[in-house]
């Protein structure tokens, strides 16, 4: 690739504590490595009043936007509230549109806090679609995420995976967001263009 891809992380999780903050900063990481430059836009450092179409200044809602527009790959993590993605993360959705997502690559990443997740990933999924976003078929679920850490001062926010199964899929992730940054409309990307030649 001429240039580095760019991924950003959208974290939909306001809570202090945040696994979901943590397992998309593992993302991130991983993309990292695998040469991407990463931006994780955590939702709680933001002023994001309540979405009104009629109202032309919303807080911090056009630098939230600009930076998901000018965004190679996205991916949207979020806690599993009833059984849906956080108002959070809904809210900022509801900034965006066509402009930011419309051919770019989004992963999702759900964490729960019982069994279930994949109703909020299907959820995702369509409102994604729905602005013409690329999903990756690779997308991660953390059941149980209270259980799914331990403390560890060495890693990312102090906590690693319990499970490496599922840190390698949460980092799959993320390889896959770099890989995948400047996929084209007709399905190819510059590795596959290269190694045609």
């Amino acid at each position: 690739m001429s240039s580095a891809p760019t991924v950003v992380a959208v974290c939909g999780s306001l809570r202090e504590e945040s696994y979901t903050r943590t397992a998309l900063r593992y993302t991130l990481r991983a993309a990292e490595e695998a040469g991407a430059e990463t931006t994780l836009l955590d939702l709680r450092e933001y002023d994001l009043p309540v979405f009104d179409p009629d109202v032309d200044d919303q807080g911090d809602g056009e630098e939230a936007r600009r930076i998901v527009r000018e965004a190679d790959a996205v991916v949207l993590g979020t806690p599993v509230y009833h059984g849906s993605y956080s108002g959070a993360l809904k809210n900022f959705h509801d900034y965006c549109s066509f402009d930011e997502y419309e051919d770019t690559t989004v992963g999702l990443l759900a964490t729960a806090g019982g069994g279930s997740y994949g109703s909020t990933l299907d959820h995702l999924r369509i409102t994604v679609r729905g602005v013409h976003g690329w999903i990756l078929p690779h997308q991660v679920g953390i059941r149980k995420a209270y259980d799914a850490f331990a403390d560890d001062p060495d890693a990312i926010d102090g906590r690693r995976f319990v499970d490496p199964d599922l840190e390698d899929r949460v980092e799959k992730l993320g390889r896959q967001l770099a890989e995948y940054a400047f996929i084209e409309p007709d399905g190819t990307t510059p590795r596959a263009t290269a190694a045609d030649d």
